[in-house]
C-alpha cells in the first residue's frame, strides 16, 4: 500500500482527498477574477468528491478570505444554511421540469448577503431533457453575480448534454489514492490505522464508503456477502439463491432507510394540512391537499427506487472488481517479469486466485461483460429479481 499522503491545503479544501491539482485550479479561479466563470461542471467517478469540490468551492467564493474554513461564511454554506448558497440533491429517479424552474428563479436573484447566488447541483445527471433545456436556457444568459456548479459522473453524452457542457468550465477529479484515504480516517476522523488502511483498500477509491467501512459492522458484513457469491454459484439453485439474497439486502436496506423518512414527511405534512383537525374551512383545506398527498408518495416512491438500484449497483461494481481482479492475476501468471497487480479488493485475492484459476481471463470479460448488462437492464427498469436471476446464472461456474 502507498504511504499516506498529507492533505496540502487549508481551510475548506482541507474536505477534498487527494485532489491537489484541482484544488489548485479553483483556489486560482478564486484569486483571480479574469479566470472565474459563471458556471462549472465538476465530474470524476463515484466517491471521488464532486460534490465535496463544489461545496468546498462554493463556500470559498462566498468567503473574503478565500474559504479559510473558519468565517461564518464558510460555515454556513458547509452547513447547507447559507442564504445565497442552494444545493439539489435529488432523491428520486430525475430532477425535472418543476424543481429547474424553480432553481431559475433562485439563480435569477441578487445576492442577500453574501458575494454571490450559488447553485450547486448534485448527479446533475439526473436532469431530465426539459430539466437540462431549462438550466441551459439560464446558463446562456446569466444573472451578472449568478455561479452554477453542477456535478456529474462522466462527460459522457448521457450524463451531460455537450449544450451544457459546452458553456461549463470543466473541473476532473480522479480517484483519490488509497493512501490519501487512509490519512484522512485515521488522523480527522480518528479511525484506528488499521481499520483505516483495510477500508481505504476496499472502498475502490470511494471515500464516502471507505468511511463507511470503517464506522460500520453491518457495512463491511455486506460487502463480504456480495464477494462471497462468485464462488458460489457452483449449480443452479445456487445461482437463484444467490440473486435472492442480492435482492432481499437491497430490500433491507431500502427500507431501513426510508421507513422513518416517509412516516415523519408523510405526518408534517399532514400536520401542515390540517388532517385530523375540526373547524369552518378545514374539510376542504384537507381535501384540497390530497394531491400534495399523493405528490409525496410519488417522490418516496422513486426515492425508494434510487436507494435500492443504489445498494445493487454497489454490489455489482463490487462484484466486477473481483473478476477483473481474476483477470489481472490470469494475465500476470503469463508475465511474471511485470510488477505485482494493484487489486481491487486485495484482501479477496485468494478467491480471485481461485476464479482465475477456474475461468480463466476470457471467462472473467465474459462475466464482467454480463455484470454491466445486468447494470443497463436495471436502469432500463427491468425488474431486479429477474435481472439479478439472470446475471448470477451468466456467472456460474463451469462444472
Amino acid at each position: 500500500m502507498s504511504a499516506p499522503v498529507k492533505a496540502p491545503t487549508e481551510g475548506v479544501w482541507t474536505q477534498l482527498v487527494g485532489q491537489p491539482a484541482v484544488v489548485a485550479d479553483l483556489r486560482a479561479a478564486i484569486a483571480d477574477p479574469t479566470a472565474m466563470t459563471h458556471a462549472w461542471l465538476f465530474t470524476g467517478p463515484p466517491g471521488s468528491g464532486r460534490s465535496v469540490a463544489a461545496r468546498a468551492f462554493a463556500a470559498a467564493l462566498q468567503c473574503p478570505a478565500g474559504g479559510d474554513g473558519t468565517c461564518h461564511e464558510c460555515r454556513t454554506v458547509l452547513a447547507g444554511t447559507h442564504a445565497d448558497v442552494h444545493v439539489v440533491v435529488p432523491d428520486g429517479l430525475s430532477i425535472g421540469a418543476d424543481e429547474a424552474r424553480g432553481l431559475i428563479r433562485v439563480a435569477g436573484r441578487a445576492p442577500s448577503g453574501g458575494r454571490w447566488q450559488v447553485v450547486v447541483v448534485e448527479d446533475a445527471d439526473r436532469m431530465t431533457e426539459s430539466a437540462s433545456n431549462a438550466i441551459l436556457k439560464m446558463i446562456e444568459e446569466p444573472p451578472p453575480r449568478t455561479v452554477f456548479l453542477l456535478c456529474a459522473p462522466s462527460l459522457h453524452p448521457d450524463d451531460v448534454p455537450v449544450t451544457i457542457r459546452s458553456r461549463c468550465r470543466v473541473i476532473g477529479l480522479r480517484t483519490p489514492p488509497v493512501g490519501a484515504i487512509a490519512d484522512v480516517l485515521a488522523r480527522r476522523d480518528g479511525v484506528d490505522p488499521a481499520l483505516a488502511a483495510w477500508s481505504a483498500a476496499a472502498s475502490g477509491g470511494h471515500v464516502g464508503r471507505a468511511r463507511r467501512l470503517a464506522r460500520d459492522e453491518e457495512a463491511r458484513l455486506a460487502r463480504k456477502a456480495v464477494l462471497d457469491v462468485p464462488l458460489r454459484l457452483v449449480s443452479l439453485a445456487a445461482c437463484l439463491d444467490a440473486a435472492d439474497d442480492l435482492v432481499g439486502s437491497a430490500k433491507e436496506e431500502t427500507d431501513a432507510a426510508t421507513d422513518a423518512l416517509d412516516g415523519s414527511e408523510t405526518e408534517a405534512l399532514k400536520t401542515s394540512l390540517g388532517v385530523g383537525a375540526r373547524g369552518p374551512g378545514v374539510v376542504a383545506a384537507t381535501r384540497g391537499g390530497a394531491g400534495q398527498l399523493k405528490e409525496l408518495e410519488r417522490r418516496q416512491k422513486s426515492r425508494a427506487t434510487r436507494i435500492g438500484r443504489d445498494s445493487l449497483d454497489r454490489a455489482l461494481v463490487d462484484l466486477a472488481g473481483l473478476y477483473r481482479d481474476a483477470l489481472v492475476l490470469d494475465a500476470a501468471q503469463s508475465s511474471p517479469d511485470h510488477p505485482a497487480p494493484t487489486l481491487n479488493h486485495p484482501d479477496r485475492r485468494a478467491d480471485a486466485e481461485e476464479l482465475a484459476r477456474r475461468i480463466g481471463a476470457e471467462g472473467a470479460l465474459r462475466r464482467i461483460d454480463a455484470i454491466l448488462a445486468c447494470r443497463q437492464a436495471l436502469e432500463r427498469n427491468v425488474k431486479p429479481q429477474v435481472a439479478l436471476e439472470a446475471l448470477t446464472v451468466a456467472l456460474r461456474l463451469p462444472a
